[in-house]
């Protein structure tokens, strides 16, 4: 005996079977490109001119780091020593080169730099979110200089 199988049968399958089915199918080139562009986030020059609007001009800048010191101190000696490198490229390698080889004592007096300045701007912040938070920053100055 021979079972035909009716158009309502095939149209009641299980979840499963179903979902297994849409697997095994090959996506269409709409279908990939749907997903794809779904998943990106969409950044247009009007959501760029909002972000820079959010800028806050009162907000302390973060102090540099230990390395950027000494990169400030080398500069100066390796343009002395090697006047005709005028690649910022040669420079950078250099200088990393040299930050990699220096011992920790060498490297102290950097830190030292660098933590004072932190210290100063953790006081500032404080002060920053305090007169934040007491109203005395509005959302937008009028001398703010993202607005030009």
């Amino acid at each position: 005996m021979v079972k035909i199988a009716s158009a309502s049968a095939s149209a009641e399958t299980s979840p499963k079977t179903a979902h297994r089915k849409t697997a095994l199918r090959p996506k269409s080139s709409v279908a990939v490109k749907q997903n794809s562009a779904a998943k990106r986030p969409k950044t247009t020059a009007a959501a760029a001119k909002k972000k820079a609007s959010k800028l806050d001009a009162n907000k302390p800048k973060k102090p540099p780091t230990a390395f950027f010191y000494f990169l400030e101190d080398f500069r100066k000696e390796f343009q002395e020593q090697n006047p005709d490198v005028k690649s910022m490229r040669e420079v950078g390698k250099a200088c990393g080169e040299k930050w990699k080889i220096m011992t920790y004592e060498e490297k102290v007096q950097y830190y030292d730099v660098a933590t004072e300045k932190r210290a100063e701007f953790e006081k500032a912040m404080a002060c920053y979110h305090q007169k934040k938070e007491s109203g005395e920053y509005d959302e937008f100055d009028e001398d703010s200089d993202f607005d030009e």
